[in-house]
């Protein structure tokens, strides 16, 4: 959870309050760009880069297909892990999560399931019927990075978990809607933040989207809850957008047995949707279409 008194997360070292809470002029566009382009060393893609992240894109979505296609009642998420690898090797490419972080993580996917936020590690516990289920694929094809997850219902999940599967996939949606040159990365958290508000529904804001291409995690990050990261979008920025919205309370915890999976503070549900997207000259391009 970040408060004011606490670093920012631009990296500046600065607290909140005093890095994006500045009291004085906005500074223009072309200045901001200059500035956190340089300062935070996001990186603008070329045209050969696009296309290699493009590519990594749309395996790493076809592979989120065919697993969430095979996520069903009976299997366990350790088969799903298992599938994964198989369809990283027929596609020439390797599972980014697999061995990243200290500790390094164990699997090549990260499924969570019900009171999971995320970085849920695959078991041999079957799924059940009204299990709400997220997958998540990141993926290198040719040294270029992709990133997507989307949730899968397992039978009759009922009418509030669904909601919650569908209000969250509408915050992803609303907020990539807003992505342009020259709107600043606070508009993507009031976005998600506002749609899940009003469905009586909390943020996770204890993780981030970010930028991804080049290598697996990049600047900037990206919040999904109200904030004031005034850091502006610019043609051939690559970064995920990846909304944790909770049933209950926003806060989670990481259970220190493995150190990956974090859960709701409170054991309620948890959703979550990612896309990978590249800003254009006059919007955003999704560069990883979800499966149906």
């Amino acid at each position: 959870m970040i408060s004011r008194n606490d670093p920012c997360f631009c990296g500046s070292g600065k607290k909140w309050k005093k890095c994006h809470y500045p009291d004085k002029p906005k500074p223009s566009f072309e200045e901001l760009s200059r500035r956190y382009l340089s300062q935070y060393e996001i990186i603008l893609k070329t045209p050969e880069q696009i296309a290699g992240i493009k590519r990594a894109c749309e395996v790493t979505s076809s592979i989120l297909k065919a697993v969430c296609e095979k996520a069903v009642a009976g299997v366990t998420t350790e088969e799903l892990d298992q599938y994964v690898m198989e369809l990283h090797q027929k596609h020439n490419a390797k599972p980014a999560p697999l061995g990243y972080g200290d500790p390094p993580y164990p699997k090549s996917i990260c499924t969570s399931l019900n009171d999971v936020i995320c970085h849920g590690i695959p078991n041999d516990v079957p799924l059940k019927d009204g299990d709400i289920l997220n997958i998540d694929v990141s993926s290198i094809v040719d040294g270029y990075f992709g990133d997507c997850s989307a949730m899968v219902c397992i039978g009759d999940v009922g009418e509030e978990k669904r909601k919650l599967v569908k209000v969250t996939k509408e915050c992803l949606m609303k907020s990539i809607a807003v992505c342009k040159p020259g709107v600043m990365i606070y508009e993507i958290g009031n976005a998600i933040e506002a749609h899940a508000k009003k469905h009586g529904y909390s943020v996770v804001n204890q993780f981030v989207g970010h930028g991804v291409g080049i290598r697996f995690h990049e600047p900037p990050q990206v919040p999904h809850h109200y904030n004031r990261v005034t850091i502006p979008m610019e043609q051939g920025m690559t970064f995920t957008i990846e909304p944790m919205i909770n049933a209950g309370k926003a806060e989670g915890f990481i259970e220190e047995e493995n150190g990956w999976i974090a859960r709701t503070i409170d054991g309620k549900m948890s959703a979550q949707w990612e896309h990978t997207i590249c800003i254009t000259a006059d919007g955003a391009e999704i560069l990883t279409p979800f499966p149906d």
